[in-house]
């Protein structure tokens, strides 16, 4: 299976959280408390994150989940943004990594 990924910068959690798990009609699969949230559907992967400093609205990097992903990868294109290529295994370890078990 292939999703599209699209992270985006939030301010507010826990509106966001809300906000999105209602678009997108579903709560989200993984959740760090007032930092990141996660959503999984049929077509798209889907993440928000808090961080201070971060203006909140920004496109944080976009890419691919897919099965066939060998390992964790970026790139930057030709406008600067991050592209990231995973797959779900490879994501949920980084997650562990930077959140804890989640």
């Amino acid at each position: 299976m292939k999703r599209f990924h699209i992270s985006i910068a939030v301010d507010d959690f826990a509106a966001s959280v809300a906000d999105y798990s209602k678009r997108l009609g579903a709560d989200p699969c993984v959740v760090a408390e007032d930092r990141y949230a996660l959503w999984r559907t049929d077509i798209l992967n889907f993440s928000i994150s808090k961080k201070p400093g971060q203006q909140a609205g920004i496109v944080r990097h976009i890419g691919f989940e897919d099965n066939a992903a060998k390992e964790f990868s970026e790139s930057t294109d030709v406008n600067g943004i991050t592209w990231e290529y995973f797959s779900k295994e490879a994501q949920e370890k980084e997650i562990r990594e930077k959140f804890g078990n989640k």
